[in-house]
């Protein structure tokens, strides 16, 4: 393992609620990592693609240990006994970005975390390659659909890394994105793999439309949660609805939760 010294870029640490996820309402602290090489239309973090500092991996750990602290070491998740979330101490940690897997340094710290009895989940968007990180993270995989302008960047080799404790997330706006998204399951088998996640997009507001961000491709038909949930019904897809859990509590645009 890299020595504690080794830095990471870190834009924002805090603990909230999980807000997305199979593990959706779970207490969670968050190690938001700076940078990302990705644009995706609708991205509602883009403030994390260039602010940040650097912080040791020992400082990032004991500021983990510290917001963990009211916990105690001792509380567990709980749920059935072949539920996933059952496993691993309170509360939950995830590294999120922009996109964690552009920093190495993240892999040593995600290994540091697991072997102190944390369930570490980590959000990547699905173009860097999932092969290295620890098997004993929950990796929370994006596949990019059309209206994110940023679909031809899947790294399709990374299904061969999935186990059955990561999980898959489609972000949905358009009908497009739905028909697509529909259909890369069926091709290849996702439902056998792990959890699926169709997650509505929630529209930005006007600070949050980053000139940077790619534009949704022409000639899309936009969808929303309702309309969406009803065709994951009509359609018997095999899929969980998820709508940012985080966004109903707090303001939408609200950092730190």
């Amino acid at each position: 393992m890299k020595a504690m010294s080794e830095t990471l870029v870190v834009n924002e640490i805090y603990l909230s609620l999980q807000g997305e996820s199979t593990f959706a309402g779970m207490p969670c602290v968050f190690v938001r990592l700076t940078a990302c090489n990705l644009r995706c239309s609708y991205c509602d973090t883009a403030y994390a693609f260039t602010e940040g500092q650097k912080m040791t991996l020992a400082d990032i750990l004991a500021r983990i240990r510290q917001l963990a602290a009211p916990f105690g070491p001792g509380q567990t998740l709980s749920g059935p006994p072949k539920n996933l979330a059952a496993a691993g101490r309170l509360p939950l940690v995830e590294l999120t970005g922009g996109e964690p897997l552009l920093q190495k340094n993240c892999l040593p710290l995600m290994n540091a975390l697991c072997e102190e009895g944390f369930t570490v989940l980590v959000e990547t968007s699905g173009a860097l390659d999932i092969g290295p990180v620890d098997p004993r993270v929950h990796r929370i995989m994006d596949l990019k659909c059309p209206s994110s302008g940023e679909s031809k960047r899947n790294r399709w080799e990374n299904l061969r890394h999935l186990k059955t404790s990561d999980e898959i997330k489609f972000v949905i706006g358009t009908l497009e994105d739905y028909q697509w998204a529909k259909e890369k399951i069926a091709r290849h088998g996702l439902a056998g793999i792990c959890p699926l996640l169709f997650s509505w997009v929630w529209p930005l507001l006007a600070h949050q439309q980053d000139k940077s961000l790619r534009e949704a491709p022409a000639g899309q038909t936009p969808i929303s949660g309702r309309e969406l949930a009803e065709k994951i019904i009509a359609d018997a897809l095999p899929v969980r609805f998820q709508l940012q859990m985080h966004k109903s509590i707090w303001p939408p645009d609200q950092r730190g939760v």
